[in-house]
């Protein structure tokens, strides 16, 4: 058993607050800081939200809601912790301040990680004085929906906090994946900017349009990427024919090593987005909203298909 019971959370945001529901619905007693009054205020609201997306009746979520607790304090928050997920916003200097602060005052078997999409976890946690307890655990958006957790060692991190932190997830029904070397990306977010980089690129190059890109992805092998992996399917079509394509296509990938000159132009255009209305298709705030609930109506179905 990983014997991590009691959790904190530093950061009550989007990331942190998803990863505090996903303790609490398992059982887990777990204090939240942030230093935003208003974060802290409006977390019981954000997580009962949440909560009754995942399906939870009225009772299980008032039971999940009790063992969340928001905490002021950091100090206070990480004084009887087994285990600290730092959410941080992403920065290298704030993580690092985070974590000096944690080392004063959680206790020396505390595990720390830190939940990052893209910081070297050991940059993150080199200034420790118990670099062995310290690892990186990248949750995906949204953590109470996506079941994948990144589990990254560093030179220093124990086998021993590795399997404990595994264990864990484990239980709280997550699919916990070994990252054995720290490397920028992890694995998720490099398979997934190697296929935003082409994406970009047949845009670019004016071989399609962004819909068409969407398209393609949507009714073809992104209906079979939940069940078939693409190294399966390496196997299921034969090694052979993969390198016959490989030998044929890879030559004519997009790879200059450097972000695509037609993203740059739309982040210094103000197209950032549905942030901000405009980025590779035009959004109004209903057809963002839209989206975003179908995303996450499809999550939820998908987990039930899968189960």
């Amino acid at each position: 058993m990983s014997g991590l019971a009691n959790i904190s959370v530093i950061g009550a945001g989007l990331m942190g607050h998803g990863i505090a529901v996903s303790f609490a619905r398992a059982g887990h007693h777990v204090r939240v800081h942030d230093t935003y009054a208003e974060s802290l205020e409006t977390l019981p609201a954000r997580a009962a939200a949440s909560l009754e997306l995942l399906g939870h009746s009225s009772s299980e979520t008032e039971k999940a809601l009790v063992r969340i607790v928001g905490d002021a304090s950091l100090a206070d928050c990480v004084a009887e912790a087994d285990l600290v997920i730092e959410a941080a916003p992403e920065n290298l200097e704030i993580k690092q301040g985070v974590f000096a602060e944690i080392e004063k005052s959680a206790p020396r078997e505390c595990v720390l990680a830190s939940n990052t999409s893209v910081i070297p976890i050991t940059s993150i946690m080199q200034g420790l004085q118990h670099r062995e307890r310290a690892l990186g655990t990248h949750w995906w958006n949204p953590p109470h929906l996506i079941p994948l957790v990144e589990v990254i060692r560093t030179e220093w991190t124990s086998e021993d906090v590795m399997n404990r932190v595994m264990d864990v997830l484990a239980t709280i029904g997550k699919t916990p994946v070994r990252v054995e070397k720290d490397v920028p990306g992890f694995i998720g977010n490099r398979l997934q900017h190697a296929l935003w980089r082409e994406a970009i690129s047949l845009v670019e190059n004016g071989i399609c349009d962004a819909a068409a890109v969407d398209t393609v992805i949507n009714s073809s092998f992104g209906r079979r990427l939940s069940v078939l992996g693409p190294l399966a399917n390496a196997d299921l079509v034969g090694t052979d024919l993969t390198l016959a394509i490989h030998q044929n296509v890879l030559s004519d990938l997009e790879d200059s090593g450097r972000p695509s000159p037609y993203l740059e132009e739309l982040v210094a255009g103000g197209r950032l987005g549905m942030k901000s209305g405009q980025g590779f298709y035009e959004w109004t705030p209903e057809e963002a909203d839209a989206l975003r609930k179908r995303v996450s109506d499809h999550l939820r179905k998908l987990e039930t298909i899968l189960e």
